[in-house]
């Protein structure tokens, strides 16, 4: 999730002392103290450049390689939505996440191309996690541990169309899975402006995906108290196959990465 760095600057306070004979000494100011119920909240809208690698198979059919580099995934995509929502005190986080891409290919397959084939992908990606802050005792670095869920959904339309038969194949596909996570999530807060995200997780443990793993990295630039932007880096693993005796089975072992920038709403 990047940019989950929130930041906040409690208000200057001023007095008039009014003069007396004898003055006695002010006594100190009281030092503002966070309630841990002061929620902080964050928006985020991000867009995020992602190759894919790894192997992808259906039914008894062998696991094809997959080598998709950014430019060829930018030029099958036909849309996309990516945000992400954090609160958070001083004690506790809650993260959302939500990916939604689609993609499509058309082109000429077999000999001398003689058979048109038209697929579309849609996949959605939806993680949540609740963590908890550790005491450190750093007032400028928050790191927390985190549990949670991510639910992905893979979704494919093929149709193909010999040139020489006047009817066409057109079938479709989905398989979706819940794993659960854990992992951490960090903040380091260079100076007023600055600062670094980290978060990373491990799942699946076989609950939903053999293995399922995430992780990013970025930095951020507070322009406003409210407004922020961020580049990073961040990727996804999942190993994930289901199957039954009569044939049918789904395969996916494919990591996504890619670069990341967003811009955030604090309030």
């Amino acid at each position: 999730m990047p940019a989950v760095g929130l930041s906040a600057a409690g208000p200057a306070h001023a007095a008039d002392l009014a003069a007396v004979a004898d003055p006695a000494p002010p006594a100190p100011a009281a030092p503002t103290v966070r309630s841990p119920s002061d929620w902080r909240y964050q928006a985020t809208l991000y867009g995020w450049l992602t190759a894919i690698d790894g192997n992808v198979g259906v039914r008894r059919l062998p696991s094809v390689a997959v080598d998709a580099s950014i430019s060829d995934v930018l030029r099958n995509l036909d849309g996309g939505l990516m945000g992400s929502f954090l609160a958070r005190n001083d004690q506790w986080l809650v993260m959302t996440d939500l990916v939604l891409a689609r993609l499509s290919h058309d082109g000429q397959v077999g000999a001398y191309g003689r058979s048109a084939l038209d697929a579309t992908i849609s996949q959605t990606i939806a993680s949540a996690a609740v963590g908890y802050w550790l005491p450190l005792g750093m007032p400028n670095v928050d790191l927390g541990v985190t549990a949670g869920l991510r639910y992905v959904r893979l979704s494919s339309d093929v149709t193909l169309t010999p040139q020489r038969l006047p009817f066409g194949y057109s079938g479709s596909s989905s398989a979706g899975w819940l794993d659960p996570t854990v992992g951490f999530a960090a903040n380091w807060r260079i100076d007023d402006r600055w600062f670094v995200n980290a978060l990373a997780d491990i799942g699946g443990f076989g609950a939903g995906s053999k293995l399922s793993s995430s992780g990013y990295l970025g930095v951020g630039y507070m322009w406003t108290p409210s407004i922020s932007t961020a580049v990073g880096y961040r990727y996804l693993y999942e190993n994930y196959e289901s199957g039954n005796g009569n044939g049918g089975s789904f395969r996916y072992n494919t990591t996504m990465h890619g670069p990341t920038v967003s811009v955030a709403w604090h309030f």
